[in-house]
Formats: structure tokens, sequence, C-alpha cells
């Protein structure tokens, strides 16, 4: 799987009483399936996955596919406490035919975890997983920063594909890079314009819902106006190392310039506009306006997504358009002065 460009990291919406809002869940992914992201990712951190239960998470899974357009790659977050949870939640995740998994490390018994374990952990999630592994680096979240060395180790798994770094670190994403570009390349799908192929995009239907019947066939009868079945998406072939993502949208020009290639961002899920304008600047090397646009949402990121937290992100998304709502339950939503607070910040950061 190709992972390259900006990727929202989403947030999930809930009633006030704290039941799942699957119909925001829809609004939300027609916009964002309409905007120049590369994808989405579904239930990460920010979609606070942790306080979902495993069938609250299949639902959830399940109501994002359903509404996302098939060229859209989405992600899945699946990391649980056991291998056994985690490998559960990837296999339902490719049944509704995502096209990657994320996963964290374990933080319960984080101090009880040294290198050999967290090398098992991954290893035995990856041999077992029907779709690819993003391995997820989150120190903030979790007690535990995955060592590099470990990455590197990871990397020559034949499933695991890349990592997200959410260290804000650049010398970080720098150093994984150099030290995972050894891994083994792989040959991946990729359409004529050289972005990535998802699973819904191989394997949506041939023909539209009824039957095309050319005129030839028609011996009489009111002729009937019916679209021509499906053309089979074209695909080209490019090779792929390891990926690294970043994880920070304050780092993010940086970060690509150290090698990584893309961003799988918190700030996308309120500004995606904002985060891709610096991608496809770089990507057309202008790094002088790259450097500008990253430089327009660096302290605006800081304190909604780093600070505030999800409340922070939420909120922004109600701001601009779409719905964010209030964080569940010990999360608390933001005050009236937070709010201004983040009204003011993104005035002049509208998507």
């Amino acid at each position: 799987m190709l992972m390259e460009g900006i990727f929202a990291a989403l947030t999930t919406p809930f009633y006030p009483d704290e039941r799942i809002y699957f119909r925001k869940i829809e609004a939300n992914m027609a916009r964002y399936s309409r905007s120049l992201l590369a994808g989405m990712i579904v239930l990460g951190s920010t979609g606070e996955a942790v306080t979902l239960d495993d069938a609250e998470t299949r639902e959830v899974l399940r109501a994002f596919v359903e509404a996302a357009t098939p060229e859209k790659v989405l992600i899945a977050g699946v990391g649980r406490e056991s291998v056994k949870g985690t490998v559960a939640l990837a296999e339902a995740a490719a049944e509704l035919q995502y096209d990657a998994v994320l996963v964290r490390p374990p933080n319960y018994y984080a101090t009880n975890l040294p290198a050999p374990a967290m090398l098992h952990y991954f290893r035995s999630v990856a041999d077992r997983s029907p779709l690819p592994v993003i391995l997820y680096n989150i120190p903030k979240c979790v007690p535990y920063q995955i060592p590099i060395e470990l990455i590197s180790e990871l990397a020559q798994h034949h499933n695991i594909i890349a990592i997200k770094d959410s260290s804000g670190s650049v010398d970080r994403i720098r150093d994984t890079v150099a030290a995972t570009k050894d891994a083994p390349r792989r040959t991946v799908p990729v359409t004529q314009v050289f972005e990535a192929v998802t699973a819904r995009m191989m394997n949506a239907p041939s023909e539209p819902s009824g039957s095309f019947v050319p005129a030839t066939d028609l011996s009489g009868g009111v002729a009937v106006a019916t679209p021509p079945p499906a053309a089979p998406v074209k695909t080209r072939s490019r090779e792929v190392g390891f990926q690294v993502l970043c994880g920070s949208a304050s780092a993010l020009f940086e970060s690509l310039q150290a090698g990584a290639t893309g961003g799988i961002l918190a700030f996308a899920a309120c500004a995606p506009q904002a985060s891709q304008e610096i991608h496809l600047a770089w990507k057309d090397h202008d790094l002088a306006l790259a450097a500008e646009k990253q430089k327009r949402i660096a302290a605006v990121n800081k304190r909604v997504v780093s600070e505030l937290g999800i409340a922070g992100v939420k909120y922004a998304c109600d701001f601009n358009g779409y719905f964010g709502g209030r964080p569940r339950a010990p999360l608390l939503g933001l005050s009236a002065d937070e709010k201004a607070e983040v009204e003011n910040l993104l005035a002049e950061i509208r998507n």
C-alpha cells in the first residue's frame, strides 16, 4: 500500500448522551471524501478509540467505510492490549475492506515489556493480520517510545509497511528514515497518476445495479438509457520501501524534508486543506511556499491539538463545518473562553 500525502486522523461523533452519532459519521465522511486528502484514519487516538468497546469499534469501522469513496485510503486503528484482541479487530477491518491497520504498542504493562516482548507483539500481530500493519509511535499517550533499533528490525517484516511517528521530533523522523532505508522494497499497485489503489477500488462491482442491455439486443418497446458497465481500474506498479509518516502538523514540512512520505494528522480533521497545502507545495518543490504554509498553522496546531487535545480538535471541526461535538467522558469539552480562542486561531484557516 502506497502511503504518501496527507491522511486525516478522524474524530468519532457522539450524541450528548455519548451514544455514537452515525448520521454525523456519514456527513463528515461525505465531506472528507470530496477533499484532496490521500486518506483517513478511523479510530486512532483522535478518534477516542480507547473509549469504545469492541462492539462499538466494529460498528464505527463499518459506518466510516460505508460512507467513504473508494478512492480514499482507509486505515483502521486496531491496537489492543493483547495480540489476540488486536488481530481480531484487524480481521474485522479486512472484512470491511480497509486498506491497512494502525497498531500502537500495548501500554498497561509497558514497564514489564522490554524490547524483545514488544518485538514479539508487533511481529505476532503482523504475522496474523490480513492487512498491512502501520506501527504507531505516540509517547504522549502510551508510556513507551518505540526504539529506532526496534523499528529497523520490524521494518524487515513483509507485512509491516510504515510507521506513524507522533513524537514531534524531526530528528527522530530523520533517524528512522535512515535506519529503515535497507528494508525490503515492495511492488504496489498505483493509479495512472501514481496515487494509491485501495481495496474498495479493486473490489468495486464491474456493473451498476441492474443489467446493462446493449442497443442491438433491444427488439422493441421503449428504450431506457442505462449507464455502461464501470470501467476496470487501470493500474501501474511502483516500488516502495518502508514508509515513515509524520504525526505532528507542526513538524510536517521539516519531516518531509527529512524523508517522510506524508503525514497522519489530527489537524487535518479540522483543516484538511491547510494541511494539504504544505504537502502540495513541497511536492511541487516550492520550498518557500511550503515553509510559509507550515508557519501559518504551526502555532494553531500546537494550541488546538497538542494543548487542548481531543476537545480542541472536535470544537475546531465544529467551527470549520464538520461535526465534532463533545468528547466522551472522562474527557471534558472546552470552556467558553477556550472556544473563543479556537475561533480566533482558526479565523483565517477555514475549510
